[in-house]
């Protein structure tokens, strides 16, 4: 119902933008346009008209005047309704984002004929010209070399000027600039090539351009600007269009020009969503970029007589020898609480057909990993909540652990557990899914959702549809937003699902830029990547706040292989791997850890001394248990003990059995491990494990909550609470 009124808000909008305010807008400016043309010949009264001023209709009135236009408006939502009930939830999203979008699209449209019909009248050409010497007298304040130019004067003799207006200028304007640009490039050994051109989509105002730098005092650059705040105000309701063309119009009438600094460039080429521009010779590094059509693109090579650039958008909007402007700054994506509870792309746009985003702050996607001096040692558990490992291998706050395994056996479901489990434990959990099936993300965010987990945790979902380069930027961008929190001093949790997927499109985009290729057709700087992705994980001092970001990368193998090249490049920068073996997973050992090659080199530090105490000797008698079920399967004869260390083997692997979304806390994993070990559970049989782990859950929390709390909170595991739990277990036994 919700997404049903947001869609009938926004088709009435968009119908009363298009039905009524433009013919609103134009009935209130044309009025003022035909009294100005019938009345041409009366100079003098004309001199002593007021500026227009547009007066927005009371919302009585826009009712009475629509209300044939708004009964339309009813019908079509009716039928717009009824077409996209059978859409998914990412279909629906892209319909509301596109309403908002062709609302905005429209309202700006309206809003620049407008102007330049405005313009186009002798009274308002003049006010504007007579700006000229204001405008021009501020922009020679503000020129200045860039140390592009310097580079280009060391190769060149002449750098290039270009004064623009949208009319003539006066001899004296032209004077005053070329001798102020003349003496600047005197004093460094250079010449000036001065050229003046008019061109009438500015409108009004002038353009000054040394070499790439552009000084920008025109009414076009101030639509522009206009345009890009428009697309960051949220459309909620009519009186907030209402607002937007009051305040456009008053900026209109009393137009003052602001100066606007800028560098432009030209695209060379552009293809399979790569870029080569030339100019631009200050940009940086991760840089964004904006060209003529809307798309923007971020900074991936640069070299000595080119840059590479990778495309956000739709590359096939972008023409070679288009202009393409430098945005200003680096690659940055919105960060706070507002995203919590929220599923955005790469870019950190809401996909979720829960409207806008009201996030004031942004960070860049690309930061310096905290240093030796600024991180505490690792030190404190983050549960997952799943037995085998909580108790095998155990994952502490700034640690970075690497999940990794086949196809299907179950890497996503321990992350998407992981996250569960950290209801109520003030943890921020971030999922970043990189190349998945929408279907997927869809239903990782519905079971979350059922299990109250999206109201702590943001998904960034980059489907196999979207570009490479928006793959490549989503770990990123989920890495900033995480960081966010832990420099607040909060607990984060962030999962990378996966990076495999990741690594292939940073080659896709690494190949289209003419990268050499290494092993696997891999650039040499993948292993860079992916620990400067990483590195940023980390659990910082107590001077910094003591947050923390605990890393899950996710990695695929083929066939099991973990010496391939991706795999073990990530092995060797994480702290520990969970190796899930798919031959486990099919003979139904969820989750499939292999305890052989599961690592954590964090250990016991990740633990409370309980679950070390009692998790001391698991390891060591789960590999006898495999080690002697492999051997007896030559069917020799064995004698009691061996009898004896099977059948308990048996029961510590069906013990460590868990299904789906069923996280358990780490007080009863304690109390079970403790009990099988400990021969409590010796008198039942494997397939009867569930259940006695089911009845001593329930008898511990509800007749032994207090012994839960101690194991929990205990500094050490002594003989005193080990007595304690030993004669509650025997009490348990005794019931049964």
């Amino acid at each position: 119902m919700e997404f049903k009124y947001v869609i009938i808000n926004f088709l009435i909008l968009v119908a009363v933008l298009v039905i009524a305010g433009r013919k609103t807008v134009k009935k209130l400016f044309g009025g003022r346009y035909e009294r100005i043309n019938s009345e041409l010949d009366r100079a003098e009264e004309i001199e002593k008209m007021p500026m227009p001023f547009l007066e927005m209709p009371s919302a009585e009135s826009l009712t009475a005047d629509c209300s044939e236009e708004t009964e339309k408006a009813e019908s079509i939502v009716a039928e717009k309704i009824a077409s996209i009930e059978s859409f998914g939830e990412r279909e629906k999203s892209e319909i509301h984002r596109g309403m908002i979008e062709d609302a905005r699209k429209e309202l700006f449209s309206v809003m620049k004929e407008n102007v330049t019909n405005l313009f186009s009248y002798e009274k308002y050409q003049n006010a504007i010209r007579a700006l000229d010497r204001q405008v021009i007298d501020e922009i020679l304040k503000k020129i200045s070399l860039t140390p592009g130019d310097m580079a280009y004067l060391k190769h060149h003799d002449v750098l290039y000027v270009t004064l623009t207006s949208a009319y003539p200028l006066s001899e004296d304007i032209v004077a005053d600039v070329d001798k102020a640009t003349s003496g600047m490039l005197e004093a460094v050994g250079g010449k000036t090539s001065l050229w003046v051109k008019e061109d009438s989509e500015l409108i009004g105002g002038l353009r000054l351009r040394i070499g790439d730098t552009v000084y920008d005092g025109t009414v076009s650059e101030e639509l522009y600007q206009f345009s890009k705040n428009l697309s960051r105000e949220p459309i909620m309701h009519d009186d907030t269009v209402g607002h937007l063309i009051q305040e456009f119009t008053e900026k209109a009438e009393s137009f003052r020009p602001k100066i606007h600094q800028y560098q432009l460039g030209r695209v060379m080429t552009v293809s399979d969503g790569i870029c080569w521009m030339d100019g631009l010779a200050d940009i940086m590094y991760g840089e964004v970029v904006e060209f003529e059509c809307g798309e923007r693109g971020m900074v991936l090579d640069i070299q000595q007589n080119r840059i590479g650039c990778v495309i956000f958008g739709d590359f096939a909007q972008i023409e070679s020898g288009s202009r393409v402007r430098r945005v200003g700054r680096i690659a940055s994506v919105p960060v706070g609480e507002c995203l919590l509870g929220r599923v955005v792309d790469a870019l950190g746009n809401p996909i979720d057909a829960m409207g806008y985003l009201p996030c004031k702050e942004t960070r860049p996607i690309e930061y310096k990993a905290p240093g030796i001096l600024d991180r505490a040692p690792v030190n404190s558990p983050l549960h997952t909540g799943i037995k085998a490992i909580d108790a095998l291998v155990p994952i502490g706050k700034g640690q970075r652990e690497l999940i990794i395994g086949d196809r299907q056996t179950g890497k996503t479901a321990i992350a998407v557990d992981t996250i569960i489990n950290q209801k109520g434990k003030d943890t921020v959990c971030i999922y970043v899914a990189i190349g998945q099936k929408d279907t997927l993300v869809a239903e990782i965010k519905e079971k979350l959702e059922s299990h109250g987990a999206m109201e702590y945790t943001t998904i960034i979902a980059v489907p196999a549809s979207a570009s490479a380069a928006l793959q490549y930027i989503a770990p990123f961008s989920g890495s900033a937003m995480a960081e966010y929190f832990m420099y607040a001093g909060k607990d984060v949790l962030i999962v990378y699902d996966d990076l495999s997927k990741h690594a292939v499109a940073y080659r896709e985009l690494s190949l289209l830029l003419h990268r050499p290729s290494g092993r696997e057709a891999y650039p040499g700087d993948i292993f860079y990547l992916h620990s400067r992705l990483l590195e940023r994980a980390a659990h910082l001092s107590d001077e910094l706040g003591g947050g923390s970001i605990t890393a899950l990368p996710i990695i695929e193998t083929l066939a099991g292989d973990i010496s391939a090249y991706i795999p073990t490049n990530v092995i060797s920068i994480t702290d520990g791997q969970i190796f899930l073996d798919a031959e486990l997973f099919n003979a139904g050992q969820r989750p499939a850890v292999n305890v052989g090659l599961s690592v954590s080199r964090v250990g016991g530090a990740a633990q409370t001394p309980s679950m070390k105490k009692v998790s001391s000797s698991l390891r060591t008698r789960l590999a006898q248990y495999r080690e002697l079920a492999e051997f007896m399967q030559f069917g020799s004869d064995i004698d009691e003990e061996t009898k004896k260390t099977l059948a308990s083997g048996k029961l510590l692997t069906e013990a460590l059995r868990q299904p789906r979304y069923a996280p358990i806390g780490d007080s009863m994993q304690t109390v079970l491990i403790f009990a099988v070990s400990n021969g409590f559970a010796d008198g039942i049989s494997p397939d009867s494990m569930e259940s006695f782990e089911r009845e001593l859950y329930k008898f511990m929390l509800e007749e032994k909550s207090e012994l839960a709390v101690k194991l929990k909170e205990a500094k050490k595991f002594d003989d005193e609470l080990k007595n304690e739990l030993i004669k509650a277990l025997s009490e348990f036994n005794e019931r049964s």
